[in-house]
């Protein structure tokens, strides 16, 4: 589909589609309110703060291809408009956010919410080829601040997410929950933002320490303790032993593969899947 007949399809979904569609228990009706739970949504917070309006001009194709598939997600009933509602809500300060603890510490081992001064080591962490192996590609400096600002906006929006992992000052990488916000190729992730991924991205001379594996678990005893979540996934590239081990450590099972939607075609795409599901997860 050319680059035009995709923003058409964008101010047909938006001004047309999902308005003609509106259901009672929907929230909104209107056309600029559909847009507005889209867009935040696909760009992790209000999306004026990073997209120039119109949108339908501005938005960058992959974040707009993103978008539509969000809004026919919600017109098949694989997203929750009242959900993705509360989150922009949230960003926008219309709804108050949940209360999230500054911080959770194992020893000197902290983790926290972000700052601002984590921008500079995270795009060191996020351009060494070592620790991006196991991605398509390093993320550039821009990239990288924006993941930083999208990682602490998740709190915000959900109560929790990918927590700075800080030690003898030093600022390490993150080890966190957070919602998956689009359809995935396994079974229960076709539901947008349902399914719970455990998540970690360290600097490497943190590696071999078992930081993740401690923070993962100060991170599955909060989910557990404080959110009432105690179910998660976690995945990675096939290849990634490293993180696979981390996953075993933390008593999950593995439970198949799955080609990654947001990964190129190549020995990377192909992701192995592990689930943690008990009643109760302690530190």
């Amino acid at each position: 589909m050319s680059e035009a007949a995709r923003r058409a399809h964008w101010r047909d979904l938006v001004e047309g589609r999902l308005p003609e569609a509106a259901r009672p228990g929907w929230p909104v009706r209107l056309d600029h309110c559909f847009a507005r739970i889209l867009l935040d949504n696909t760009c992790g917070g209000p999306w004026r703060d990073q997209i120039r309006p119109p949108a339908h001009a501005n938005m960058p194709l992959d974040r707009l291809d993103a978008a539509i598939a969000l809004g026919e997600a919600v017109l098949t009933g694989h997203a929750d408009l009242a959900f993705l509602n509360r989150r922009s809500l949230a960003w926008r300060g219309k709804i108050a956010p949940a209360a999230v603890p500054d911080a959770l510490r194992d020893g000197g081992l902290i983790l926290r919410r972000w700052r601002p001064d984590d921008t500079a080591p995270f795009a060191a962490l996020n351009a060494d080829p070592r620790v991006m192996a196991h991605f398509p590609r390093p993320r550039t400096e821009a990239e990288s601040a924006a993941e930083a600002r999208s990682c602490d906006l998740r709190f915000v929006a959900d109560g929790f997410g990918p927590w700075a992992v800080e030690q003898g000052g030093r600022f390490l990488g993150f080890v966190g929950a957070f919602r998956i916000m689009r359809a995935m190729p396994f079974p229960g992730g076709e539901q947008i933002g349902a399914t719970i991924e455990l998540g970690w991205r360290l600097a490497r001379d943190a590696w071999g320490r078992g930081i993740a594996t401690r923070a993962a678990r100060l991170t599955l005893a909060d989910l557990a303790g404080r959110c009432g979540i105690r179910a998660v996934v976690a995945y990675t590239a096939a290849g990634n032993d490293r993180s696979r081990a981390v996953m075993e450590r933390l008593g999950m099972v593995p439970s198949g593969t799955f080609p990654h939607p947001a990964v190129p075609d190549g020995p990377l795409r192909t992701h192995r899947l592990y689930r943690l599901e008990r009643a109760e997860v302690t530190a």
